[in-house]
């Protein structure tokens, strides 16, 4: 590469030509139309009983996924060692954003929780662009840190102190689902990156522990995880979510009920177009059709995965530890909100990625795709090492 072409934001190659992933951008298209079709069958009701406007969370969905497509190519046309540079200053505006939050008159309470902040016509679910700011923050510091990582429990522990902190932020809005999200997201990411075994047992007991108390002292925490275990106990209040969501679920059946033809989501069944529209996929498209919609995560998260593996081959271990933190976070995500669904997990606020309504969060996650378009360009137009490090045993 000449002396100009390594002060250009891009090599000449890409101001020419893309080199995108067929297969990932295929998955994404399917789930983010098929998420579209099955918004407006969840959602027609309850949009047109609130706003007389039978489509307005369909509206606002495509506005969102524009944006979104906005947001990836941005992330797409900068490179990724733009990404790991960024890495502090990343770190500060994830914990910048989970504090403005909690200041009153700034953030915006809905059923109670604090987690949003009105950008103009939009509400910002801060914790969706502060979970992909602190991945990009653990992705960097495990490439730099890497032999403090593996071989010293306080190179295990400064991230985990951060991370820590971030997590009371969520559980002080609350938001516990996104800070197990998060916790564990960056955990896979630091043992992948070669942190030692007792340093998780050590720091994984501490936070069950903690977890468990913060459970048994709140009462609304308490029933939401010890609800899911027998909802039908007390089907009218504290169970109701639950049994309406296994209702729809298997009047699904096979095949299903057809398009549109779902009753669950007349009212019957709360959150049915966000938290719970896996349960009305279910019932208008059976088992078949939850299967293939499960399989077409499954095929997405081993994309992003392989991607991953490609990464670490070519010893770009940065864009490598992304993309294992970007593929956990997608995958644990959808098996928390279908457990949910399914009453194998407690209840939790978290949508199903490209599926469910939710603006912030589809916003975020075609930019997370876009980061993983860019780490396959970077793969196959220019496939030096950048990331070199000495292999080492665990």
């Amino acid at each position: 590469m000449t002396a100009r072409n390594a002060t250009m934001p891009f090599p000449a190659r890409i101001k020419t030509e893309l080199k995108l992933d067929p297969v990932l951008l295929t998955l994404v298209s399917v789930l983010l139309l098929g998420g579209l079709v099955v918004l407006a069958s969840a959602s027609i009701t309850i949009s047109d009983n609130a706003t007389g406007n039978p489509f307005f969370y369909v509206e606002r969905q495509l506005v969102a996924a524009a944006l979104g497509l906005v947001a990836g190519i941005a992330c797409l046309f900068i490179p990724m060692r733009a990404w790991q540079a960024l890495g502090f200053p990343m770190l500060l505006l994830g914990l910048a954003l989970l504090t403005v939050v909690l200041l009153p008159g700034v953030g915006y309470e809905v059923n109670g929780a604090t987690r949003w902040v009105r950008l103009g016509p939009m509400n910002l679910q801060v914790s969706e662009p502060a979970r992909l700011c602190l991945l990009i923050y653990v992705a960097g510091y495990a490439v730099r840190q890497e032999k403090a990582l593996r071989e010293r429990f306080v190179g295990f522990l400064r991230p985990m102190l951060v991370l820590s902190i971030a997590c009371l932020l969520l559980l002080a809005e609350p938001d516990f689902g996104a800070a197990i999200v998060l916790l564990a997201t960056a955990l896979v990411m630091l043992f992948v990156a070669g942190a030692r075994i007792r340093d998780f047992i050590v720091f994984f007991s501490t936070a069950v522990v903690a977890m468990a108390m913060l459970a048994l002292t709140s009462p609304y925490r308490l029933n939401r995880l010890t609800g899911f275990m027998d909802p039908w106990a007390d089907p009218y209040n504290s169970g109701f979510q639950l049994t309406q969501s296994l209702i729809a679920i298997g009047r699904g059946q096979w095949f299903g009920v057809g398009l549109g033809d779902g009753v669950q989501k007349l009212f019957y069944l709360p959150e049915a177009h966000t938290d719970f529209v896996f349960a009305v996929f279910a019932e208008e498209f059976g088992l078949l059709g939850s299967v293939v919609l499960i399989a077409l995560f499954l095929a997405l998260l081993w994309r992003v995965f392989k991607l991953a593996m490609r990464a670490a081959d070519s010893e770009r271990f940065f864009e490598a530890y992304l993309a294992i933190g970007l593929g956990t976070w997608l995958g644990l995500q959808c098996f928390i909100n279908v457990g949910v669904n399914m009453g194998l997990l407690p209840t939790k606020g978290l949508t199903l990625p490209l599926i469910s309504y939710g603006r912030s969060s589809l916003i975020v996650t075609l930019g997370a795709i876009g980061l993983l378009l860019r780490i396959h360009h970077e793969l196959v137009v220019d496939a030096k090492p950048v990331n070199r490090r000495r292999r080492s045993k665990r």
